[in-house]
């Protein structure tokens, strides 16, 4: 009896979960045709996420370190993900500050009722999740991370002041001290 390759499991998995998925649209009316085309309501988070439009495209910034003041510059590029449940963005800065460089998705969580902001970058120990919400005009983001014995907290705060025009201001808090400022992020389209 021949053994069963993974690739063949897989294969069928999917198979299966495409004909689960696509059996209400194969099913026939009454006399057994297809059922007539009628308006699909829209996609849950479809609104949540049509608010994070402003972010689309690509965008010069500069980034302005908290008590020194040192200022990288860079390319920040942001597009809808697969079906416009996310938004996938990519960022590099280059300063005497140091080079960044990473990669940001964020999508609407309906179970949460908020945004989740998956964060990847060479700076970073590993991903670094975020929770976030409009608070008024602002988009506003909080996580945390660990270092060692250290535990970060993270806020970062959002606008669209106008069209064209992002700022974005990101505070840390260490170990619970009061927050502060660690970069201001001025970004404008391209």
């Amino acid at each position: 009896m021949k053994r069963w390759d993974w690739h063949v499991g897989i294969g069928i998995g999917v198979f299966g979960l495409s004909v689960l998925v696509a059996l209400p649209l194969w099913g026939g009316g009454p006399e057994g045709g297809a059922k007539p085309m009628t308006a699909t309501a829209p996609k849950p988070g479809a609104a949540e996420m049509e608010k994070l439009n402003f972010y689309l495209g690509k965008w010069d910034y500069t980034e302005t370190y908290g008590k020194n003041g040192g200022k990288n510059t860079g390319l920040y590029t942001s597009k809808l993900g697969p079906g416009g449940n996310s938004l996938v963005q990519t960022f590099h800065s280059q300063g005497p500050v140091r080079d960044f460089e990473g990669l940001l998705v964020m999508t609407w969580d309906l179970r949460e009722k908020a945004y989740k902001a998956y964060v990847f970058g060479n700076e970073l120990p590993g991903c670094v999740v975020e929770t976030g919400r409009f608070e008024g005009d602002a988009l506003v983001y909080r996580g945390e991370l660990s270092m060692g014995d250290t535990k970060v907290a993270l806020r970062n705060t959002t606008r669209n002041p106008a069209p064209g025009k992002i700022v974005s201001e990101e505070y840390v808090s260490t170990n619970g001290s009061p927050e502060k400022l660690l970069v201001r992020v001025e970004a404008t389209k391209r």
